[in-house]
């Protein structure tokens, strides 16, 4: 047993213990001590250690819990694990809250205890809500402005505390007594409503006074009643055209007294300044009326159809970053301004002007001919508007709006009166768990690239892009974007919110939505795309260690696979249907992105192969005996299928392109090593013949890098990564790309923009091959769930003489640092506790065992050319 030792060297825990996989409290309101709030009653716990003595082994973990009248109760937890560890307490109720702390110890002492984390379920049942979901009796229709609906209250002396629990058909900006609560924006975000609306909860507290205090909110369209894709539907036809709020204010007092303030027929109503909002179209705002209306107007209970309601528990949507402008250019009353870089959010102004004078800012991502590229856009008019009060210098930006840029025009008042202009980048808060860097400048700025994209485009939900009349959940583009995603931040309750969604909105025949949450009224089984319903929380298992994503996620994948096996037929070759393939091949014609070089049926069972044989491997980790053997029988027989009907003798895939051979190879298909072998030959042939030049569109280009360096071909890897040429991920940074583009030459090097339609300048799903970079560049690659076993073994190439990456993993951080020079390698290499690592080295030398701490190597460079075959990560299947 470990003892209480003053003397001894112990382990060190430096932060708060996680609850439910966050990896940081989520700050509170103004005046509230930090508090995590959970939606369940048996919250897993996960700690870090921090630093530990070499060949200390975590042997046992002591919990403790102080509940909110003082008492105190701990629990230990006997083995090494610590990442989403079983809650070993009594189950809490519905706005209970607590504080937790852990030590942990070997078998000699026990660590200092971490700091103390807070955490409060919120509101769990229907029961517990007592507020109704309310809407203005007149005077806010689809084309009328926002309204705010409010109320008035007391509050005695000796509150203890106050939580707000808001949510809103629509997206709702809170206040009380005039401030607003909290940083989030767009809340309560988008779900399918009708299914499934989301509330966030604050705390509160220090935002009141004793005696009368005020609370209100306005309501904007968003995703709501906005406008939704290029759908030819007028804003309110698609979800419904009724705002409503639903808001519960909870005051605790000293004696154990509650008040409970909630929307209900008492409120009252008025229009905002806010005229017209749209978040295609912009926001018009009238600073000439009252910011806060005479509430004068009627409320009355909503009738629209309303899901079941949950507490958000991913990152909201925060400002993440506010940018000056490296250009400003005016002309007469018109100003362009270049914020440096693409971005996604809105500009915040300081100007003066005349009452009445209107303001106008128009958004965009790239000039042509010097002027604002509104093409790229299609219908989104992406234009905001002011107009001026007139009383001195006045601050302008939006609140329930956001548009995809680089470039504004600012016009309507002489430049002299733009006194400051700056951009705001918005985003979800998700935590930064990886940081790349090599001696390569370009591939440097391309993995920025793919930073910025992924950081824009996770808008509440993992849209496609950010700037058009689209910014859609494409399911295809999430699929395969997710193990970058999942390795740069924290993504796991942000996408295990958007799955929740896909199964909500997956059809009764299993069908998968092309778009999540569901927008087209008409869908079809599409590879690649509803492969997303099992792809993705395997992804987040692998990277989280999370088995209740896989769980909850079950009969979701379970169901995809049945039908997919049914269109497949006897033959299990999936052929024919409404695909779209590799889309945006760079050989596909403008006008037909779905035209690419790989047959779509080989695209499509090649699909179905995949998900079949992940979901053998989910079942076995959930102890699903019989589904493990059923599903792993079916995948062997999709695989001979493929190879009788697909792959000829000599290695050949049907269609002969880099795609098929990487699906093939990738997702060993080619079970023989024979036709491994000369299929990985014939990629490298293809790949060479077309001067390592990019020849894949979606769903080849994640994964063909992979497959080149698994055949030994890690040098036409690095050429094909490191090509300048078009088309190519370097092309575009060549030009000046900040973010990841949507085609390989959305803008053309004479300056033009590509004539096609899907010519977004903001476009992640390009950006995956991030992954291949961080696995072979940076060297990491995960072995079992949640890195607990990782083999690093970087692969030098292409002439970079330097590279690392460092990576928070759920146990701690990673770092690799290596360099050549002098014909020698050196690597530097940090393991976190709790992690094991296998080394391998250019000189082919394996080291195994490797625990916690710092470590050098220093071996022969390897010789320009030669071949050095990555050897394959196998995942350890670890049953429930």
């Amino acid at each position: 047993m470990p003892e209480e030792s003053a003397n001894a060297e112990r382990a060190r825990i430096a932060e708060p213990i996680r609850v439910e996989q966050t990896l940081a409290s989520e700050a509170a309101s103004p005046g509230g001590a930090p508090v995590t709030f959970v939606n369940v009653i048996e919250p897993r716990l996960s700690w870090r250690v921090a630093s530990a003595p070499r060949g200390w082994r975590q042997r046992a973990a002591e919990l403790e819990i102080e509940y909110q009248d003082g008492s105190t109760r701990t629990a230990r937890v006997d083995g090494a694990q610590q990442v989403l560890i079983a809650w070993p307490f009594p189950s809490l109720t519905s706005r209970e809250r607590a504080t937790l702390r852990v030590r942990v110890a070997d078998s000699a002492a026990w660590s200092e205890w971490s700091p103390p984390s807070a955490i409060e379920v919120s509101l769990l049942h229907p029961s517990d809500w007592s507020a109704q979901w309310i809407t203005p009796s007149e005077g806010a229709g689809v084309d009328d402005p926002a309204p705010i609906m409010g109320t008035s209250f007391d509050v005695d002396d000796e509150l203890v505390s106050a939580r707000l629990h808001v949510s809103a058909l629509g997206i709702l900006v809170a206040h009380l007594n005039s401030r607003r609560v909290g940083a989030d924006h767009f809340v309560p975000g988008w779900t399918t409503y009708d299914r499934l609306v989301r509330f966030r909860s604050y705390d509160v507290t220090g935002m009141l006074v004793p005696g009368r205090n005020t609370i209100a909110a306005m309501v904007g369209n968003g995703w709501y009643r906005g406008r939704i894709a290029s759908l030819p539907i007028h804003r309110g036809e698609f979800y419904g055209d009724q705002l409503a709020l639903l808001a519960q204010l909870e005051l605790t007092y000293a004696d154990g007294s509650t008040v409970r303030v909630g929307t209900n027929l008492g409120w009252t109503s008025g229009p905002s300044q806010v005229l017209s909002n749209d978040f295609y179209d912009g926001q018009v705002t009238d600073l000439r009326r009252p910011r806060w209306p005479s509430f004068v107007g009627a409320v009355e209970l909503s009738t629209a159809a309303i899901g079941r309601i949950d507490l958000a528990t991913a990152p909201p949507v925060r400002e993440l970053d506010v940018l000056e402008p490296i250009a400003v250019v005016t002309r007469g009353e018109t100003t362009l301004v270049d914020f440096g870089r693409n971005l996604v959010g809105w500009v915040r102004l300081r100007v003066r002007g005349g009452p009445g004078d209107v303001v106008s800012v128009r958004h965009a991502e790239v000039l042509e001919g010097g002027e604002l590229s509104m093409r790229p856009l299609r219908s989104a008019q992406a234009t905001d508007r002011y107009y001026l009060a007139g009383d001195g210098e006045e601050l302008i930006e939006p609140e329930l709006t956001y548009h995809g840029f680089r470039h504004i025009e600012v016009s309507g008042i002489p430049a002299g009166a733009v006194l400051e202009v700056h951009a705001v980048a918005l985003g979800s808060a998700l935590m930064r768990t990886a940081w790349f860097e090599c001696s390569d400048p370009g591939l440097n700025q391309l993995h920025s690239n793919v930073v910025n994209s992924m950081v824009g485009n996770f808008l509440d939900v993992p849209t496609d892009c950010p700037q058009r009349d689209e910014r859609l959940g494409w399911t295809g583009d999430i699929q395969v974007f997710a193990p970058t995603a999942s390795t740069l931040f924290d993504v796991s309750k942000f996408l295990d919110e958007w799955l929740d969604s896909l199964a909500l909105d997956q059809l009764p025949d299993g069908t998968v939505p092309a778009v999540v949450p569901r927008v087209f009224r008409e869908e079809s089984a599409l590879a690649g795309w509803g492969d997303a319903a099992v792809i993705v929380p395997w992804v987040l298992y692998q990277r989280y260690g999370d088995l209740g994503i896989l769980h909850r996620q079950y009969a979701s994948m379970t169901a995809w696979v049945e039908l997919v096996h049914s269109l497949a037929g006897d033959d299990l070759l999936w052929s024919g249907g409404n695909q779209l393939g590799d889309w945006l091949d760079p050989l596909a014609p403008p006008d037909q992105p779905s035209a690419a070089q790989a047959d779509p049926d080989v695209v499509a069972t090649a699909s179905f192969f995949h998900s079949t044989d992940l979901l053998a491997k989910i079942a076995e980790v959930l102890g699903f005996t019989e589904d493990a053997e059923r599903y792993g029988a079916l995948a062997e027989r999709i695989r001979l299928a493929f190879c009788d009907s697909y792959v000829t003798a000599d290695g050949r895939v049907r269609s002969d392109c880099q795609t098929a051979y990487a699906l093939a190879l990738s997702w060993e298909i080619l079970a023989d090593p024979v036709l491994r072998a000369r299929a990985g030959s014939r990629l490298a042939e293809l790949v060479e013949s077309q001067g390592f030049t990019v020849a894949t569109g979606f769903l080849g280009t994640p994964i063909v890098l992979h497959a080149l360096t698994l055949s030994g071909r890690s040098d036409d890897a690095y050429r094909m990564l490191t090509s300048h040429d078009f088309p190519s991920w370097l092309y575009a940074v060549d030009l000046g790309a900040t973010t990841i583009w949507e085609r390989w030459d959305s803008l053309r090097a004479d300056g033009s923009v590509n004539p096609g339609e899907m010519t977004s300048f903001n476009h992640y799903a390009f950006g995956a091959v991030a992954n291949w970079m961080h696995r072979t560049i940076g060297g990491i690659s995960s072995l079992s769930p949640a890195a607990r076993e990782v083999r690093i073994a970087p692969l030098p190439g292409a002439g970079i003489t330097s590279g690392g990456i460092r990576y928070d993993s759920p146990y701690g951080t990673l770092e690799t640092k290596w360099n050549l020079r002098d014909g020698r390698f050196a690597l530097e290499l940090d393991v976190p506790v709790g992690v094991t690592a296998t080394v391998g080295l250019p000189d082919g030398s394996e080291l195994a065992g490797i625990e916690h701490g710092h470590y050098s190597y220093v071996v022969g460079a390897p010789s320009a050319g030669a071949p050095y075959t990555q050897k394959r990560s196998r995942t350890t299947i670890r049953k429930s």
